[in-house]
Order: structure tokens, then C-alpha cells, then sequence
């Protein structure tokens, strides 16, 4: 009488799980040829795919195979080799081995059957079940190494999937930017002067607003490529979901020497400075996320742009049970958050905010200052975009137009009906608004004039009399931060890239003009 056992078939990922595998139907022969051998019926066939060897134990699989096994019927479980059942990565993995020697079940390999429950089993089975583990311990360095290899030569190690958004790369060109790049070279423009909310530069550009936070703090768009991160591939490190499949490492920071900077594209998409100035108004606006509602009407023109000039903690807003309104630091108002109690007292909006707009009167009608401004206005803005990257453009227009007539056709041969068809059509041209918006962005801006300084100085003279979302979009524009305690100004710190002076200029409150 043949012995019922189970065959277990197990794969790491799904890739080795597809068709175009050799990986289980080699499993299986090596299975069927071992049953033949120790006369044995192969009662049910278990596989498994996307499931480490030190994860197992999650698997619904194999939960059924363990209550399979309490079966008097089920004498063992056949498997092409130990691997295939664990590589155990902590001691709680050998758990399952004890699932065998409690219910006799014998596991049959090529090799020959082993006796979990026999004093010789439990040393054959444990020592094959550690080096199972150092096996693949082994495996993940090679294949880390092989990959390190390649980014610190400037390659890609990993697939397409990985690439960011925009970004190509092949053998014979290296990186390169696709036609979907312009998107992102309009969502840096459109950050830079002013309009910082997610939302709206999304709806302009197409891109997810989600995917935009990530997206702008890549610098693969000034050319370079820089991985300061890995993931974590200790014991600790391993994730996977509740039924086993295999979830992400999280990411950790490398170490200053294993952090790899490479200039992978000679021609970024945007210059690093105006990166630079990207990455600080994107660290203002996350410091201050109230302002990413567009919904959001706040009575204080310069709330998220004070800073206490004592503590340097940021200065919040109060209004007491009479609704008198107050600009207060953070360490006054809440030490225990702040780690610390400061001083300054509670500063009534009606006494600084005039201050405020005094201040910002006289020193914007500067035209040192002015010509600094209009000059790094005229660099971002009237520079004619490259013949490569309107041909970028172009040529996504093309591919949608081409990808329009192909559902069409679709459409008329009767392969999709007409929701499919609407649905279909309304991406495709969702994504031709956008880059035909591109087009006619892209036309060059005519230089400032001396009508136009002119009229900026007179703008700025009246700024007292601006409206507040006008104030606001000037001081996101160029991250200003003001420095207040005690109905008093310290400092106002304006960001001027590109500009003669330092990343960031301070303009005290009785100092002198910069230069021009």
C-alpha cells in the first residue's frame, strides 16, 4: 500500500512562478521522481509563489499544509530540496520543524527521508535548515553587491518600474529625460513662482499631487543622481503581509561614505540653484502645511512667516474670548511642546502688522533690491526652453494623437464598447491639455522694461495696501521669514538664488541697501 504524502512547491516571487519558468515544473519532476522512488501517492499538490523561505509560517499554504499533516492519513511531505521548505532567518522559523516531529510526518528529499522526530533528524534537519538560512543570507549580499556595482558606475541595477517619473534609461544612451519630463520641468516653474500648493500644480501639470511632494525633491532634474538611501537588510528589516507574501524592506540612511552622487545627464532640467530654492520653499511650506488649503482664509497676513528672534521657534496666532488677535511664539504659548519657556510676550496683530508693512514698504521699493528680483524673474522666466525639450513635448503630443486614433479604431472594430471608448479618450485627453499647455508656456517672455521696473517698484510702494493673498504669494515666492519678539522686527530674511548676495539675505531693519 503506496504512503499518501504532500508535494510541496514553493518560489521566492511571482517572476518565478510565470510560465516562461523553468523553476516549477523542475520542482514537480524532481517531486514525482522521488515519490516513484519511496513508493509514494502524492495525495495533494501545495505551490507557493511570492513567499520567502523565512516567511513560510505566514502563508496561508502552509497553515493548510501543517493541519493536512495531522492527518493519520499523511505519512510526509515530499519537496525537491530543504530550501524549498525554509530558510529560516530567527530561531522562531525552526518552529515548523517541530510541526513535523509532532505529527511523525516524514520529509522526503531527493537525497533521502528525514526523521524530524528521531534524535538523528532533528540534528540532520536543523543543521540543513541553518545553512538553508546562511544560504540565503549569501544570496541577498550577492545580489546587493552585483547591484552597488552597477550604481556606483551609473547604471540602473533595477527595472523600469523603478525609473522616477520622467527619467529613461537604456545600455546605449544612459539616462535621459522622456517626454513626460516637461511636466515636471512646468511643476518646478510653477513652484517657483508662487504657487506652491500640491493641488494646483497637479492640476496644471497632470501629475498626481501625492506624487508631487517626491517627485520635486528628486534631484535626477538637475542631472545628478543621488542614493542616500538603501534598504535595511537585516533580520529586522524583513516585512512581508499577513499571508506571507513579501512586503518592502524600509528604506534606512547610508552611511557619508556609502552615499553615491553621479552626474548621470549633462543637461538637467533645472538648474541646481533653482532646485535649491525648490527644496526651501517646499521645507517652508512643511513647516507651515496650513497654507496648502486653498479653502484656508486666515486673518493674519503673515502667519508662517514669523519667527521669534529670541528662541527661534516659530510664531503662532492667537484669539482670546474677545477676539482680539495676537501673534505669540511657540514657547510662549506651548513650552511643553517647545521644550522650553520664552519670554516674549503675546504681540498684538494691529501693533506689529503695520510695522510689518512699513518695513516691507521700504525696503521692496529698493531698486538694488528690485533689479536683484526682476533679474532672477527674467533668468526663470525668459529664457527660451531647449530645442530638446520642446521636442519633448512634441513628441508626447504625437504619441497621444497616435494613441487617440488606435482606441478609435478600437472602438469602430467593435474590440470595446463606447464606455470603455469615453473613458479611454478622457485620459488621453486630459494628458494633451496639459502638454499643449506646455507648448504655449514654452513661448519666450519678452524682457522687463524700465515701464515694467517702473511698475513693480510702484507695486511694491503700495504694499501696505495689498490684499492678503497677494501679500501671501509674495512672501512664498521668496520664503521670507521675519524675525519678532516684543512688538519689535529684528531681521527679515529674504531667499534671492542666483543673486550676488548669500542663499539667504538678511535685511535688518536699519541696515543699508545691498549693493546693485
Amino acid at each position: 500500500m503506496s504512503k499518501k504524502v504532500i508535494e510541496l512547491i514553493r518560489v521566492s516571487t511571482e517572476g518565478q512562478a510565470a510560465a516562461d519558468r523553468a523553476s516549477i515544473p523542475a520542482q514537480r519532476a524532481a517531486n514525482r521522481r522521488t515519490a516513484e522512488v519511496y513508493g509514494l501517492e502524492i495525495h495533494k499538490s501545495i505551490e507557493i509563489s511570492d513567499v520567502s523561505g523565512a516567511a513560510v509560517l505566514h502563508a496561508p499554504e502552509i497553515r493548510e499544509m501543517i493541519e493536512l499533516m495531522r492527518s493519520p492519513e499523511i505519512h510526509g511531505v515530499v519537496a525537491k530540496e530543504f530550501s524549498r521548505l525554509m530558510r529560516p532567518e530567527n530561531f522562531d522559523d525552526y518552529a515548523l520543524l517541530q510541526h513535523f516531529a509532532d505529527t511523525k510526518t516524514i520529509l522526503y528529499l531527493p537525497e533521502g527521508p528525514i526523521d524530524l522526530g528521531s534524535k538523528m533528524g532533528r540534528l540532520i534537519g536543523g543543521v540543513r535548515a541553518l545553512f538553508a538560512g546562511v544560504e540565503r543570507e549569501d544570496i541577498r549580499e550577492r545580489l546587493w553587491g552585483a547591484k552597488e556595482a552597477k550604481r556606483r558606475r551609473g547604471e540602473n541595477p533595477q527595472s523600469e518600474i523603478t525609473l522616477p517619473y520622467g527619467v529613461g534609461y537604456n545600455q546605449d544612451r544612459g539616462w535621459f529625460y522622456t517626454s513626460s519630463a516637461e511636466k515636471v520641468r512646468e511643476a518646478f516653474r510653477l513652484l517657483l513662482a508662487g504657487n506652491i500648493g500640491y493641488n494646483e500644480i497637479g492640476r496644471q501639470t497632470g501629475i498626481a499631487s501625492t506624487n508631487l511632494r517626491i517627485i520635486l525633491r528628486n534631484p535626477i532634474y538637475t542631472g545628478w543622481r543621488v542614493i542616500d538611501q538603501k534598504r535595511d537588510t537585516s533580520p529586522s528589516g524583513l516585512k512581508f503581509k499577513r499571508d506571507g507574501r513579501q512586503g518592502d524592506r524600509p528604506k534606512i540612511r547610508r552611511a557619508p561614505d556609502e552615499i553615491i552622487r553621479l552626474k548621470v545627464i549633462s543637461e538637467g532640467l533645472v538648474s541646481e540653484t533653482d532646485f535649491a530654492q525648490a527644496q526651501h520653499i517646499m521645507d517652508v511650506k512643511k513647516k507651515n502645511h496650513w497654507r496648502t488649503n486653498p479653502d484656508h482664509v486666515s486673518p493674519y497676513a503673515y502667519h508662517g512667516h514669523l519667527s521669534c528672534a529670541e528662541c527661534k521657534e516659530l510664531v503662532y496666532t492667537y484669539s482670546n474670548t474677545n477676539d482680539k488677535k495676537y501673534y505669540v511664539c511657540k514657547a510662549r504659548q506651548y513650552p511643553k511642546l517647545a521644550g522650553h519657556r520664552c519670554a516674549t510676550k503675546y504681540m498684538r496683530r494691529d501693533s506689529l502688522e503695520p510695522q510689518l508693512d512699513a518695513l516691507f514698504t521700504d525696503r521692496l521699493t529698493d531698486p538694488a533690491l528690485l533689479r536683484e528680483l526682476v533679474w532672477e524673474h527674467e533668468r526663470r522666466t525668459g529664457d527660451p526652453v531647449s530645442a530638446t525639450a520642446l521636442a519633448r513635448v512634441e513628441t508626447e503630443i504625437s504619441t497621444l494623437g497616435a494613441k487617440r486614433e488606435r482606441v478609435l479604431s478600437a472602438f469602430f472594430d467593435g474590440v470595446i464598447e463606447g464606455a470603455e471608448r469615453d473613458s479611454r479618450l478622457a485620459i488621453i485627453e486630459a494628458e494633451l491639455k496639459v502638454n499643449r499647455g506646455l507648448l504655449t508656456k514654452h513661448t519666450p517672455a519678452p524682457p522687463v522694461s524700465t515701464e515694467v521696473l517702473d511698475s513693480i517698484c510702484w507695486t511694491f510702494h503700495d504694499w501696505e495696501f495689498l490684499g492678503m493673498e497677494d501679500k501671501r504669494r509674495i512672501l512664498a515666492t521668496t520664503a521670507a521669514n521675519v524675525e519678532v519678539a516684543n512688538n519689535s522686527i529684528h531681521g527679515v530674511y529674504i531667499n534671492i538664488p542666483g543673486s550676488r548676495h548669500d542663499e539667504m539675505s538678511r535685511m535688518d531693519k536699519d541696515s543699508s541697501p545691498p549693493p546693485a
